[in-house]
């Protein structure tokens, strides 16, 4: 169980640094597809959910999160 806390812990944190960084008033310029998108990968982490959710080729849907300021790769 230990190990799942730990998990949760590094999630939460990386979710908050995501949140911190966020350019939000580019984000809210963002079409709403898109910018759901970006708000998924802010609240989730999963880079393949929220490209699906944007309907963005993979390099284009990170080059919005460079641009959003919340890309960590």
């Amino acid at each position: 169980m230990q190990v799942m806390e730990e998990w949760h812990a590094i999630d939460s944190e990386l979710r908050e640094l995501r949140r911190r960084n966020a350019d939000w008033s580019y984000i809210k310029s963002l079409p709403p597809k898109i910018r759901e998108a970006v708000e998924i990968y802010i609240e989730k982490g999963d880079l393949r959910e929220a490209q699906h959710a944007s309907g963005l080729s993979l390099e284009e849907f990170v080059d919005v999160l460079r641009r959003a300021a919340v890309w960590t790769g």
